[in-house]
């Protein structure tokens, strides 16, 4: 149950950190508002804040159920592209490539790779 909660609280913290990340670059098109950089990065600051203070127990969580380091990494990793492609896609009017079920299969072997021990 505890590495459960502890994905869980990583794909949260991840959303928050792909918004402190990119959301600005939302706001380069041409005919968006356009904010001073220090205001940017104050904002990101803020946004990462709260991404961090989820990431940080979630990594205690997950190692107390008995993730190991590695096991961790790839597991965020793999969220990563699980939060970013959605969020290119619908937030950043990206469009849809299929490497980018590629590169997520990738990231499978990757978990397949460093839970290969356990299994």
């Amino acid at each position: 149950m505890k590495a459960i909660l502890a994905i869980a609280m990583l794909c949260a913290s991840n959303v928050f950190m792909t918004f402190a990340w990119y959301w600005h670059l939302r706001m380069q098109k041409p005919g968006a508002a356009s904010w001073p950089l220090a205001a940017i990065v104050l904002a990101s600051w803020l946004i990462a804040l709260v991404e961090y203070s989820i990431a940080v127990p979630a990594n205690r969580i997950g190692a107390s159920a008995g993730m190991n380091v590695a096991q961790l990494k790839i597991a965020q990793e793999v969220i990563t592209v699980c939060v970013f492609v959605p969020f290119m896609i619908l937030f950043m009017g990206e469009k849809w490539r299929w490497d980018y079920l590629w590169a997520f299969l990738c990231m499978v072997g990757a978990v397949y790779f460093v839970n290969r021990s356990r299994l």
